[in-house]
């Protein structure tokens, strides 16, 4: 579980990392969430194999979007604020 969590997370960062990719932040958001609802049905989905699932408020969402945004800032970092720039191309 916790391996196919990192791998999600990590997902958007090594996808495209040769590539020049431009999509817009729109894009960029659904991808985020899409994948977040891939970790949160793994989860539902292994808390069910093992027992019974529990009720969750809004409030256990909130929190795991956030830390899901949190664990997701170095492969942020590494895609963005790390890139290097290749030779010819304007930056």
């Amino acid at each position: 579980m916790a391996i196919a969590a990192v791998l999600l997370l990590s997902y958007p960062g090594w996808r495209f990392r040769r590539v020049a990719v431009e999509k817009p932040f729109l894009a960029r958001l659904i991808e985020v969430l899409v994948l977040y609802l891939m970790v949160g049905t793994l989860g539902f989905a292994f808390e069910a194999n093992i027992g019974n699932p529990f009720q969750q408020g809004w409030e256990f969402y909130a929190i795991t979007l956030s830390l899901y945004l949190v664990l997701a800032y170095p492969g942020f970092v590494l895609r963005y604020l790390l890139r290097r720039h290749h030779a010819g191309r304007k930056a």
